[in-house]
């Protein structure tokens, strides 16, 4: 599903991050930076340990807060490290919201046009689906109404269910115009 928004593109893809054609992927971290399963194992088995050994380097870091690796054997340009969550794997409404929008300031800040995105938090994390929706897609309708280089957001998921919360909520908003 896409929809336009200002000058770019919101789109909410059933697809793998690791195969979206967009400058930078994204993968939910924790604050040490190492990477284990779902999106974080996906990015660095295709992309190769280099991914994680550069950006434990950069760590720890902040919950909310995003750091930029390269992307290995990705095709990508960059990968962004958002911190969701600490070693607990518990992470909050705040830690998405702010994850959310740091990346998105971040690619918008270094001159990126696309940047694909998972829904932080709702694999290992276990935040409720629904409600990462809500905040997720309020940051980002938000940040592209004011974007300066942003053209193409991509919200890359590859859960059926959670793809179609997502798909949803985006849907239900644009249809209460």
């Amino acid at each position: 599903m896409d929809v336009r928004i200002g000058r770019a593109t919101l789109s909410i893809v059933n697809e793998d991050i690791t195969e979206q054609s967009v400058d930078i992927i994204t993968n939910a971290a924790n604050n040490r930076l190492w990477m284990g399963g779902g999106v974080a194992g996906s990015i660095k088995s295709k992309g190769g340990e280099e991914i994680e050994e550069e950006a434990m380097k950069l760590g720890p870091i902040p919950i909310g807060e995003v750091v930029i690796t390269e992307a290995g054997k990705l095709p990508q340009r960059k990968v962004f490290h958002a911190v969701v969550m600490e070693q607990d794997m518990k992470t909050s409404q705040d830690a998405i919201k702010n994850a959310t929008m740091n990346v998105l300031k971040l690619a918008d800040d270094n001159n990126f046009e696309s940047i694909a995105i998972p829904a932080f938090g709702t694999g290992v994390g276990h935040f409720p689906a629904d409600v990462c929706a809500d905040l997720m897609l309020e940051e980002i309708i938000n940040y592209l109404l004011e974007t300066k280089n942003l053209k193409k957001v991509v919200i890359s998921l590859l859960d059926n269910g959670i793809y179609e919360i997502f798909k949803n909520k985006l849907k239900n908003r644009f249809s209460k115009r």
